[in-house]
Formats: structure tokens, C-alpha cells, sequence
């Protein structure tokens, strides 16, 4: 039996703080304080002296077949003092396939090397920021990268193998070598082999997927923006998302000279990704919710609650199944797109961080773990806290559509009702088209709302909606979103930078060198007065009604039923506001239309949303149980329409291009 890797935890917790304690006694503190516990990690270790060293790490495996294992490139930057002391240290990682290609971060910074190879410059401010606190910091490229053998596969074995091993080494129980072909092996001798991985997007998926391989050393992880499987990042419920798959990011990433010897994956991953949304082993392999219970490690989510480049089911579902096998866990949701929140909460970030990896890495009693587990921002810069997330008291509540005075401008309330509601799908229209207009008679969509809120109402969670439609053809797509109808101030994340500007000011977060600078672009919320929000997505093919994993030709005439999973949120609905549920076709701009253009029938009586509301069915009915409500006949302000489609799960620039062309990334955005 497996004794839960939280009751683990904290016995190491304990014995860590003890040690780290005796050993801070014995080499720093006077014995007028030698009785006080350490409680935060300070910065008392050269910089500027600290070793960098790179090492290649054998992953096992000889994914580009030239018949020796694959090494993949750890550039190290680390204290000199502990080693020389006699102490070891833990290890904050981060895994990307971005170092070289594109760049990380606002900034879009890439790794710079000397002459002897070894790492100048890091991405980001964690080496500056947590080195001379008694960090090492370990940046890996992935398999098929920069420096790396191997081929890249997309968050597969490979992919993850290429972190999982380095995670092997630093714990003694993988091989390491000083060079890429050479003998000479390297050992990490010193480290402690507790390891903390993060990373933005592409990054921190990885982190995700190495947890729930279970490693041993792997004591937390913090993924920011993160993919949880990879099936969800190209489809939903078999509707394409982009109008490419996995081959083309693969390609995108690849070193050229990784490029020109991995063909033979780059056919597996099209062979193994076809286009028809249907559910191949492919995406078995990298569908990491599957593998939740193996998940030792504690895990700090951050998620951008209107990111429309790695959506936010991912976070939702995989924050799901981490709460059912009981993994200790915090989260962070803002109004953001797909942003770091070192661009969007900066000092709050740096300092929440640091306690994080001091608690879970170093053992150190900080309290962070009996802090409130989700801060959730409510307006821009303006942050709430939930003693646990979704809070206490939510229940799913159906809430069902009905039919109003106007074709297709309904209402939304607890009773079942009876009728139909006919749109006709318009693939040159998007869910800002359908909000604007929600109370108008217009045929490409179905609109439903409540009457004017008598109190606030909170969602916070997962919700489905489900959806019984007749089509006119053999295929059809559809939407199906949720939106808060009243004015508001919200951080524009349709605009460039998705919710933040990127100012010229700098501040710094550690200490800096010549080639490796810790000061980064200050950035500000970029904001925008609407008349309504769309807070939650969601969509599917029709085709797949019967089958998550297999879609089919529709009989036209035929009705049929389909659930449409859609993307986690916590927003509150003001008093006087109107909750809506809008029921549509292609969303542009985020699927992909079908190969008809159907009209759809919806059967009233069986279509429903089941919505996360905190204090369950009573709040929404005290809420909804005000005066009757006149429809009125207007076009509503929103953000901006959905922006170009991403295919690369990366750092939002901000503005920021580098040296990749826009229209390539959908307007800038990696």
C-alpha cells in the first residue's frame, strides 16, 4: 500500500526544516537566534560567482533512429558556496523547446552561450531571482531542440522523457555526460535531487506530464497556462480548433538539424493525428488527465480564465482529477488571456513563488499551505481569495431555456419548457456577433437570459451544456456559451498582449551580469468598457453525439444529442446584470466550420446547461425571483472579435515579435 504523497510530504517537510534548520545554526546563525526556525530563503550566494555548466542527459531513448540513445542538453546555473560547504541543493526546472526558436517570456528571450559553450544568458529571472537564495536552476531543452538529439513528438514519450530523465539524474538515477558524444559521465552530486518544475504554456505541459509519470524526486510543479492533453489543445468533442495539427508545431520547433532527420516522426505524427477530430492512440499517449492518481507531486496552477490559445478546460479538468486523488494544490485565475503572471501580478507572483518553492523545496513552515487555495481576479488588478476552489456550497445547477416573444431571443430559468428554437449556421460569425445582438431576432444563433439579477450570482467551476438539435445535413458544428449581459471594466484580452501593455520602466528581480540581466519591461492591465462578457466556451461536432472519441455522418432530419464540455471559470454575474446561454454554430476564428451549412432545430424541453453556482438552485432562484423583464432591442458593446487561431501553446509578446513573423502565430502570440 502507498502510504498518500501528502502525508509523505509533510513528514518531509518536517525533517527537512529540522536539517535545514541545524545546518543554517551551524554555518549562520549566532546562538542568541539559533532557536528560530528559517522561514524564507534569502539572498546570501554570489551571483556573479555561481557555477554554470551544462550537461547531457541520456534520455533512453533514440527517437530520430541513428542508433544511439538520445542525449538531451541541461544547461546548469547554481551556487558555488554550498558545494564547497559540504551542502546540497534543491533544483527549480524548466523544460521547453522554446529556447532557441522563439524565446521565452514577455521578451521573447532566447539562451545565449561563450565561447566554451557554456549558458550566458537564462530566459526569465528565476536563476537571478532564486540562485543566490540557495537554488539551483536547470533549463532543459527538449529532445529535438537547440542543443538536444533526438526528435521533438509533441508532447509525447519523447517530450516528456526528455524531463523526466534529467529528473532521474539529478536524484542519481540516470547518466549524464560533460559533452554531447563524449564518455565522460557528470554527476549531480551536488543536489539533493528535490526538484520543482515550471513553465509557461508548452513548458509548464510538460511539467504536467512528467507528474503524472510519477517520478520520484518530482516534489512540485507549477504550470502556467498549461496543456493537459493535448486531443483538447486541437479539438473539442471532435471539432478542429486550428487548421493544422501537431506536425506543424512539431516542424515549427525542431532544430534544423533535428529537421532534417526526423521525418520518419514527423509521418508518425500525421498518421497518428488525422484530421477527423476522431480519438487515435496518439493522443492517448499524451492525454496526462488519464494519469492523475500517479501524481505525487504538489501542484501550483495559474490560468488565464479567458486564454483562448491553451483554453481554460485544460486547467479545469486537470484541476479536477488532482482534487479526487486528494493532491495538495493552489491556484491562480485571472482576467488574462494566455499571460505569465509575472506580467500580470508581478511583486504578488515573485513573492507567492518564492514561498512556494521555499515550502515545498526546502521544507521551510511559511504558512503558504495554510493560505487560502484560490486567488481569482474579480476586475482588473483587483484579486479575491476561496479557502478551497470551487468553494464550499457550490452545487451544479440545470438551468433550462424557454422560449420568448422573439424567434430565437428566449428566456433562461429552473423550469423544463417546450418548444423549438431554428438558427442556421453562419461560419463568418463569432460569439462577440451573437452576445452583441442577444436581444435581437437573428438566425444564427439562439439566445436565452435571465431577467435583471436581484442579487450577485457565482459560478465557479466546470460546466456542460447539453444540447438535443435536429440539422439539415450530414454535418454540423456547434457552440454554445455563457455571458454576463451589463456593463463592465475588463482587461482587454482580445487586444495584443491579451490583457496587459508592456511598458518602457524596468524593475529588477535579483541580481544581474553582463550577459544576463534581471530587470524585465514593467506591463500594466490594458482595459476596456463593455456592455457584456462571455465567460465561458465550449463546442463539438455533432457527429460525435454517441462517441467522444468517433465522430459519424448526421442523418439530416434526425435529431440527436450531444454534451458540449465547457471551459472552467469563476465569475461572478452583478446584481442587475443578466446571465445568458447563447447556442450556436461556428464560433469563428476558434473552430472550424463543418463541411455543410446546416440550419439546426433545438428541442427546448431537452437542452439544458448544468452550471456551478455556489449556494446552488435557492441562490440562482433568489437571484432570478424579481419583476418581469421587457426585452430590450439594442446591440451590446464586447471586446474586439476572437483573434487569429493559435497553433503554437507559447509566451504572449506583448507586442514583442523577435524574429518570428506575426501572421505565422496568430498576431504575434507564442
Amino acid at each position: 500500500m502507498r502510504t498518500p504523497a501528502r502525508y509523505m510530504r509533510l513528514i518531509t517537510w518536517r525533517s527537512l526544516a529540522t536539517a535545514a534548520t541545524a545546518a543554517l545554526m551551524a554555518t549562520f546563525l549566532t546562538p542568541a537566534v539559533a532557536h528560530s526556525a528559517p522561514r524564507e530563503s534569502t539572498p546570501v550566494y554570489s551571483y556573479d560567482n555561481a557555477v554554470r555548466e551544462s550537461v547531457w542527459v541520456d534520455t533512453g531513448l533514440d527517437g530520430d533512429g541513428d542508433g544511439r540513445t538520445d542525449r538531451v542538453a541541461v544547461d546548469i546555473v547554481r551556487p558555488s558556496e554550498p558545494a564547497q560547504q559540504g551542502r546540497k541543493v534543491p533544483v527549480i526546472m524548466d523544460a521547453s523547446p522554446y529556447y532557441s526558436c522563439c524565446g521565452r517570456g514577455n521578451e521573447s528571450q532566447r539562451k545565449t552561450y561563450d565561447a566554451d559553450g557554456n549558458v550566458v544568458q537564462m530566459p526569465l529571472y528565476y536563476d537571478n531571482y532564486f540562485v543566490p537564495r540557495g537554488y539551483a536552476f536547470v533549463a532543459v531543452d527538449l529532445a529535438g531542440t537547440n542543443r538536444s538529439d533526438g526528435c521533438v513528438d509533441v508532447g509525447g514519450r519523447s517530450d516528456v522523457q526528455s524531463a523526466k530523465a534529467v529528473v532521474d539524474w539529478l536524484n542519481g538515477r540516470g547518466k549524464g555526460y560533460t559533452s554531447r558524444t563524449g564518455d565522460t559521465k557528470a554527476k549531480a552530486g551536488w543536489t539533493n535531487g528535490r526538484t520543482g518544475m515550471i513553465g509557461k504554456s508548452y513548458d509548464g505541459t510538460i511539467a504536467n506530464g512528467v507528474a503524472a509519470t510519477g517520478v520520484e524526486g518530482l516534489e512540485t510543479i507549477v504550470p502556467i497556462a498549461a496543456i493537459s492533453s493535448w486531443y483538447d489543445y486541437y479539438f473539442a468533442k471532435g471539432a478542429p480548433l486550428y487548421d493544422s495539427g501537431p506536425e506543424w508545431l512539431s516542424d515549427y520547433v525542431e532544430s534544423p538539424d533535428a529537421r532534417a532527420r526526423c521525418a520518419a516522426v514527423q509521418q508518425k505524427i500525421v498518421e497518428g493525428a488525422p484530421r477527423t477530430g476522431d480519438w487515435t492512440r496518439f493522443w492517448t499517449e499524451r492525454d496526462y488527465v488519464k494519469d492523475v492518481r500517479k501524481v505525487d507531486a504538489s501542484v501550483f496552477v495559474i490560468h488565464g480564465m479567458q486564454d483562448l490559445n491553451v483554453r481554460p478546460k485544460h486547467f479545469g479538468q486537470w484541476w479536477d482529477g488532482l482534487a479526487k486523488n486528494g493532491v495538495d494544490r493552489k491556484i491562480w485565475l485571472s482576467q488574462t488571456g494566455h499571460v505569465d503572471p509575472f506580467d500580470f501580478r508581478r511583486a504578488a507572483w515573485a513573492d507567492t513563488l518564492h514561498r512556494w518553492f521555499d515550502h515545498e523545496l526546502l521544507g521551510y513552515d511559511n504558512g503558504v499551505d495554510d493560505e487560502p487555495m484560490a486567488d481569482i481576479e474579480r476586475a482588473p488588478d483587483q484579486w479575491a481569495t476561496s479557502a478551497v476552489w470551487p468553494p464550499r456550497g457550490t452545487d451544479t445547477v440545470k438551468l433550462r431555456p424557454a422560449k420568448g416573444e422573439q424567434a430565437g431571443v428566449g428566456t433562461l430559468g429552473l423550469r423544463t419548457a417546450k418548444g423549438t428554437e431554428t438558427f442556421t449556421d453562419d461560419p463568418g460569425q463569432d460569439e462577440t456577433d451573437w452576445a452583441a445582438e442577444i436581444d435581437r431576432s437573428t438566425s444564427a444563433k439562439a439566445g436565452f437570459t435571465t431577467q435583471p439579477l436581484t442579487r450577485d450570482v457565482r459560478l465557479s467551476g466546470s460546466s456542460k451544456v447539453t444540447v438535443t438539435a435536429t440539422p439539415t445535413t450530414t454535418s454540423a458544428h456547434l457552440s454554445a456559451v455563457l455571458v454576463d449581459l451589463g456593463p463592465d471594466t475588463i482587461r482587454d484580452y482580445s487586444a495584443a498582449g491579451e490583457g496587459i501593455t508592456t511598458l518602457t520602466e524596468r524593475t529588477c528581480w535579483g541580481p544581474s551580469t553582463t550577459g544576463d540581466s534581471s530587470c524585465f519591461r514593467e506591463t500594466a492591465a490594458r482595459t476596456t468598457d463593455v456592455e457584456y462578457t462571455v465567460f465561458s466556451r465550449g463546442w463539438a461536432d455533432l457527429g460525435n453525439h454517441s462517441s467522444a472519441t468517433k465522430g459519424e455522418p448526421l442523418t439530416p432530419g434526425k435529431a440527436y444529442t450531444i454534451t458540449l464540455d465547457l471551459h472552467a471559470s469563476d465569475h461572478v454575474v452583478p446584481k442587475g446584470h443578466r446571465l445568458a446561454l447563447i447556442v450556436a454554430g461556428t464560433d469563428q476564428g476558434l473552430i472550424d466550420p463543418p463541411s455543410t451549412t446546416p440550419t439546426l432545430t433545438l428541442d427546448l424541453s431537452r437542452t439544458s446547461a448544468a452550471v456551478p453556482l455556489v449556494g446552488g438552485a435557492a441562490a440562482f432562484a433568489r437571484a432570478t425571483s424579481g419583476s418581469s423583464y421587457i426585452t430590450p432591442d439594442a446591440i451590446l458593446d464586447g471586446v474586439g472579435e476572437p483573434r487569429a487561431t493559435h497553433r503554437v501553446p507559447g509566451d504572449v509578446a506583448a507586442g514583442v515579435l523577435g524574429d518570428v513573423p506575426g501572421d505565422v502565430l496568430g498576431g504575434g502570440d507564442r
